[in-house]
């Protein structure tokens, strides 16, 4: 009997609930007036560049390496190391005796060959005259013509002599080629130096711009120059991106030119060495160091971005958004993206400027029901 009456009251207060539990879907129960309210964001063209961050190394945008042209001892040494030189200055002293010599001496047979010359041509102006009345045969007047060519000819070999000698005493100068900032030296006052050697005596490098060599894929580089001779014309080959220098993750110096890729891919890394050149006027940034490079991939003034956060991933792969329409109602709609910019995505297709997208409240919404906006960022209004 308990049991049966269990039974009967569980019955009665379903009974009883069933007629008087709310019908209807949550507008029916609050009204036909009944909006969920969403933020939601305007979309609006605006300035989008998409950049690469590559890493390279630095280099010196000219580097002479200061090999002595003679051999000899080394007597003076004119710079410090880590100081700057200019062009033109010299550097080393090598011992310039046996060169001075030697040009004294060839500076001598200079003159003797000339000497000669004097006495040959007169003699050969004297026979001029005499073979046209008889006084020497015409074969004595032509030995006297040829030993006037050979005089001459024994000057210029003299003077070419006294030039070699000039410019080996004039190598006992070590000159630097270029300017720019010296490094260390290899050698001290007394070392032996040999002309030609392997080892230079020191490095100068101009560091008032530099290099960056960085690498980038094949694919990323060919996309580039497509994106680039769309903008430039189909017959620009020249990629002229600006690239940005970071060094520990922030932006560094001044603003950079692409100046150079190579035409050859590494077949191991299908990448491409890239050569970037940036103003170093401070001379902060040093050879051999570890930057990146950002490189400005693709730029499109009149983008339209929607927030990653709006944006719905279908199983399919394909992406849509909530729409909130002119009439107040959302709706679902497939968009074509591209590539992420920080926490937004770069939309291709199916959104206009001006058209209002849902941030935060899609799982109050269905679609066709007619909602309340708010831009995301902003203050709700109370309801009255």
């Amino acid at each position: 009997m308990k049991r049966s009456y269990i039974i009967a009251g569980i019955l009665v207060v379903a009974i009883a609930a069933w007629y008087l539990w709310p019908k209807g879907s949550p507008a029916d129960r609050m009204g036909s007036d009944f909006k969920p309210e969403v933020s939601v964001v305007t979309m609006k063209t605006e300035p989008v560049a998409l950049t690469k961050d590559l890493p390279g190394r630095t280099s010196a945008i000219r580097i002479a390496e200061i090999r002595p042209q003679v051999s000899g001892i080394v007597t003076k040494r004119f710079f410090v190391e880590g100081s700057m030189v200019k062009q033109g200055q010299q550097l080393y002293q090598i011992d310039p005796a046996s060169y001075q010599a030697a040009y004294n001496s060839t500076r001598s047979s200079l003159g003797k060959a000339e000497a000669n010359v004097k006495s040959v041509q007169a003699k050969e102006a004297r026979y001029v005259e005499l073979v046209k009345i008889g006084g020497v045969s015409k074969q004595e007047y032509d030995d006297a013509k040829a030993s006037l060519a050979q005089a001459k000819a024994d000057v210029a070999i003299a003077r070419s002599e006294v030039s070699t000698a000039r410019i080996n005493l004039d190598y006992t100068k070590v000159m630097s080629p270029i300017s720019g900032r010296i490094g260390q030296s290899m050698v001290t006052e007394g070392a032996l130096v040999n002309a030609n050697q392997s080892v230079a005596l020191a490095v100068v490098q101009q560091l008032d711009q530099i290099y960056v060599d960085v690498y980038q894929s094949s694919e990323e580089l060919m996309l580039l120059r497509k994106r680039h001779q769309a903008l430039k014309g189909a017959d620009s080959d020249n990629v002229t991106a600006p690239v940005r220098l970071l060094t520990d993750g922030k932006t560094v110096g001044q603003l950079g030119k692409l100046k150079f890729s190579d035409v050859t891919i590494n077949p191991g890394t299908g990448t491409v060495l890239l050569r970037v050149l940036f103003p170093n006027p401070n001379h902060e940034l040093l050879p051999g160091m570890f930057v990146h490079a950002r490189l400005e991939q693709w730029k499109d003034d009149q983008a339209i971005v929607v927030p990653q956060k709006s944006v719905i991933r279908n199983v399919d792969g394909s992406v849509s958004v909530w729409v909130v329409g002119k009439d107040g109602k959302a709706s679902v709609r497939p968009i074509g993206v591209a590539e992420i910019i920080g926490d937004k995505w770069i939309v291709t297709s199916g959104l206009q400027a001006g058209e209002k997208v849902v941030y935060e409240g899609i799982m109050k919404i269905q679609p066709g029901m007619k909602v309340k906006t708010v831009e995301a960022g902003q203050p709700s209004v109370p309801a009255r």
